[in-house]
């Protein structure tokens, strides 16, 4: 599943459409890779709503940035924990976090890779994806949505 998440990421940065069926070769902890990983632990964790948008080049905050919801406060806590636990798991460094106690609305930040995890009324208000979505047209984003059906 891993692999599947990097060929999507890197034809949709590269501008592909058509599917490849060459090996992909990355470098180990690249931002590619740490968001592959993000992105399965996510799916993994029955996280909804998961919108990825790529910021090499346009921002100095992260190379990438990933937008999900939990069901819950307690969903979006354990999508956290999830995910730390995958970072760790895998040698990364330890991210910072940002409103695991509350369970609003969680900030992982893992230096190349920014995870926003909200309550969907949350998100509904902050609408992160206003900003970094459709009216950005230099962006290159990636939308994945019900990744279990």
């Amino acid at each position: 599943m891993l692999l599947q998440w990097r060929v999507a990421i890197l034809q949709h940065t590269q501008g592909s459409s058509a599917p490849s069926q060459a090996p992909i070769q990355f470098k180990k902890g690249s931002s590619l890779d740490v968001q592959a990983l993000i992105l399965n632990t996510l799916e993994d964790a029955k996280t909804e709503q998961i919108f990825s948008v790529n910021l090499a080049g346009k921002s100095t905050l992260a190379d990438q940035m990933v937008i999900c919801s939990g069901r819950s406060a307690r969903h979006v806590v354990a999508i956290a924990e999830h995910i730390l636990k995958a970072l760790s798991e895998n040698g990364l460094k330890k991210p910072r976090i940002e409103g695991i106690n509350q369970g609003d609305w969680v900030l992982i930040d893992q230096g190349d890779v920014i995870i926003h995890i909200f309550r969907p009324e949350v998100r509904e208000f902050y609408n992160l994806e206003k900003i970094w979505g459709d009216n950005r047209p230099e962006e290159n984003k990636v939308e994945h949505r019900n990744l279990n059906s």
